[in-house]
């Protein structure tokens, strides 16, 4: 096993290493146009380490929900803390409420972090609500989509994501790959001003459009809700019942249309998503409906936030839009993909069904 993880490691700094050099390719840019910068530079040398650790400095990690991405995301953050001296005195996650999560702040704050890891539920009330963790001094190390109205280098150090639009059209090209490059496919969308998944769903429809004449997107849904995907979903095939895939920007909204199908015993219909979690990757390991799944290095997100974050507590220049590697899960590298997503195994459930 101690062999398996090394070849894992391999073959995820050789996509580090890859994407490095393929930045300037890159579609993928910060909400103001900003330039990405690989994950991988983001480095600490001994003695900046040795200055943080006398600096005992505290850290916070206020999430927007609980998921398989942000668990990964919270053990890069709290490993590379842990490696340089930064307390993590609290995580908490908002269950994908606003207001809870705005609470969680304000809870938080009152052990005096230096520092906050977050992503915001709601970006337009996050602009004004968070500003009085911002007054107090602390620092934030934004995942993915900044509180609205926000400026980089004044009010948050940097952003740390996947390269967006490498994952939308990833999903693109899986959802093609299963569906033998012809067919109708929907799409299932988060209908918000939400910057990465709108970035996600604007490379998925241009991947369609340019690369593979033969697909047509016949249905557009959005939601607000994740729980309200089956609903929509069922919809969908009932107006459609010709439909060859659906699109969904994230793995929860996949569980509805995955309960969708097999409520209507439909095995014809493939998704592709993105983010993995096990009710879908156990789906794929069984041959069910889920033909591909595109990840990030999600434990590698969380270490560069933390790195960054160990930046800005020395003074040091941080980069404005930091991005990590896209990857696309099939079947037949569902359990070496997750580790080098996730820097843990898959479930037993999913390994089982593969008969590893």
């Amino acid at each position: 096993m101690k062999r398996l993880h090394w070849a894992f490691l391999g073959a995820a700094l050789g996509s580090l290493a890859m994407a490095g050099g393929a930045w300037a390719q890159s579609k993928t840019v910060g909400p103001k146009g900003e330039p990405a910068t690989a994950s991988s530079e983001l480095t600490l040398s001994d003695q900046e380490i040795a200055k943080l650790k006398d600096g005992h400095y505290k850290a916070a990690l206020v999430w927007h929900m609980a998921q398989e991405f942000t668990n990964a995301v919270t053990a890069g953050a709290k490993d590379e803390f842990g490696r340089i001296g930064i307390q993590v005195v609290a995580t908490t996650e908002a269950g994908f409420d606003a207001a809870r999560q705005k609470n969680n702040l304000d809870t938080v704050m009152a052990q005096n972090p230096n520092v906050i890891l977050t992503i915001p539920v709601d970006p337009v009330s996050a602009g004004s609500s968070f500003r009085s963790a911002l007054d107090q001094g602390a620092k934030f190390v934004i995942l993915s989509n900044p509180p609205a109205g926000w400026t980089q280098g004044k009010d948050y150090v940097t952003i740390v994501t996947d390269d967006i639009y490498e994952m939308g059209k990833q999903t693109a090209d899986g959802l093609a790959k299963a569906i033998g490059s012809k067919g109708k496919v929907g799409m299932i969308y988060y209908d918000a001003d939400f910057y990465v998944t709108n970035q996600r769903d604007r490379a998925f429809r241009e991947t369609i459009a340019n690369s593979y004449p033969n697909i047509q997107i016949v249905a557009q849904q959005g939601f607000s809700d994740p729980a309200r995907v089956q609903e929509i979903a069922d919809a969908m095939l009932l107006q459609h019942p010709d439909l060859d895939g659906i699109y969904t920007t994230w793995g929860e909204p996949a569980e509805g249309a995955l309960a969708a199908l097999r409520a209507a015993k439909n095995d014809h219909v493939k998704i592709s998503t993105l983010d993995v979690s096990e009710v879908i990757g156990l789906d794929m390991a069984k041959d069910g409906n889920v033909a591909s799944i595109t990840v990030d290095e999600a434990y590698e997100i969380g270490r560069a936030m933390a790195t960054a974050a160990g930046y800005q507590l020395l003074g040091k220049n941080v980069p404005p839009f930091v991005v990590v590697p896209a990857l696309t899960l099939t079947k037949a590298n569902l359990v070496e993909g997750w580790y080098q997503s996730m820097h843990r195994e898959a479930p037993q459930s999913v390994k089982s069904a593969l008969g590893k």
